[in-house]
């Protein structure tokens, strides 16, 4: 599945990556004949690992992609910063064409434009917080008085203030994540990628960090490709979702979209024990109020409750409970629909 790239941060235009010595004939084999990742490692000796993406990630956008493993998501970011060459398309931060670049432009696009993140944060155990932080910046032979200052900055940011001289192994998995979030950070980069940063963690602590940066993206808008096999973590952390299997992306949208339209039976099993009472909202499962009144008659529309379209489900329950009435969903003063215990019920059974 493609979606339009015409504009974005970030865009990917019909990316394959098959790996192999007879990449480019399974290419054409599979555009021809449409063969499945199987069959092109049956004939080929060769390995889908990204199939025909197309991808656009707007500024400040939190982009998910999920799939389980195996699925292509870590192999599709990395050829946001050509740590992978695809075997066909094209690669575009900020309308430039990654693929173009030589070697130089290359270091220069990953030490300026670009932050990694990821599960293993393989800090150096002989610096300290402070150094490692600062890390990207000495490779740029930035002043040791400014990278210290900027390192100290993003350490406070990550909430590890008063940490910057202790070592790595002084510091638990929780803070360890923080550091490498911080170094990724300290070269102040347009774009994160984000792989599994969370995974090995505790749920508590897991929680918190996302939390954290859920806040900091509020704060410093950074665009964030975030790559998660955990569908509670990209709704909880997505503006959008892509969700990847066999190297192909099968759906784009919101959390809500994913949620209530999956577009074919394995989105549909992915989605089928998430509760809905956060991700779907009164504009959703409301009706028109004329519709309602046709079949129920009028409302009493001075007992009524009141809620807004925004409302999720979670709202709405507390809202009906006890109530006789329907709930009147009023914009801007003025009644734009109306929602039933009924429309409630069947929006947490996923039949919104």
């Amino acid at each position: 599945m493609t979606e339009n790239t015409d504009d974005g941060v970030v865009v990917t235009r019909n990316v394959w990556k098959i790996f192999g010595d007879k990449a480019n004939e399974a290419m054409a084999a599979v555009r021809q004949e449409n063969l499945s990742k199987p069959e092109v490692l049956e004939r080929f000796g060769a390995v889908v690992g990204v199939k025909d993406v197309s991808i656009s990630v707007a500024e400040g956008e939190i982009f998910c992609i999920m799939g389980l493993s195996g699925s292509g998501k870590s192999t599709l970011v990395r050829h946001i910063n050509r740590l992978i060459e695809p075997t066909g398309g094209e690669i575009l931060i900020n309308n430039v064409d990654v693929g173009g670049l030589n070697a130089e432009e290359l270091r220069a696009m990953r030490a300026d434009k670009i932050g990694m993140v990821f599960q293993n944060m393989a800090l150096l155990p002989h610096r300290t917080v402070r150094d490692n932080v600062a890390l990207s910046l000495e490779l740029r032979n930035i002043d040791a008085f400014t990278r210290a200052e900027v390192a100290d900055k993003v350490i406070d940011l990550v909430d590890l203030q008063g940490y910057g001289d202790r070592m790595p192994h002084e510091l638990s998995g929780g803070m360890q994540q923080r550091v490498g979030l911080a170094r990724a950070m300290a070269a102040d980069p347009d774009i994160l990628l984000m792989d599994e940063p969370f995974s090995a963690l505790d749920p508590l602590i897991r929680r918190g960090l996302q939390d954290e940066f859920l806040e900091l993206s509020k704060t410093l808008k950074k665009t964030t490709l975030f790559i998660t096999h955990d569908l509670d973590e990209a709704i909880r952390m997505g503006s959008r979702i892509a969700i990847m299997k066999d190297g192909e992306i099968v759906q784009t949208g919101t959390p809500e979209e994913i949620v209530t339209k999956p577009a074919d039976q394995y989105v549909s099993d992915f989605v089928a024990g998430i509760s809905k009472l956060k991700l779907l909202f009164a504009h959703t499962v409301m009706e028109p109020l004329e519709a309602y009144e046709a079949r129920q008659g009028p409302i009493d529309r001075s007992n009524a409750p009141v809620a807004t379209p925004d409302d999720d489900l979670d709202g709405l329950i507390a809202l009906s409970v006890g109530q006789e009435y329907p709930i009147l969903i009023k914009d801007d003063g003025n009644i734009v629909g109306v929602v039933s215990k009924d429309a409630i019920l069947h929006g947490v059974q996923g039949e919104a």
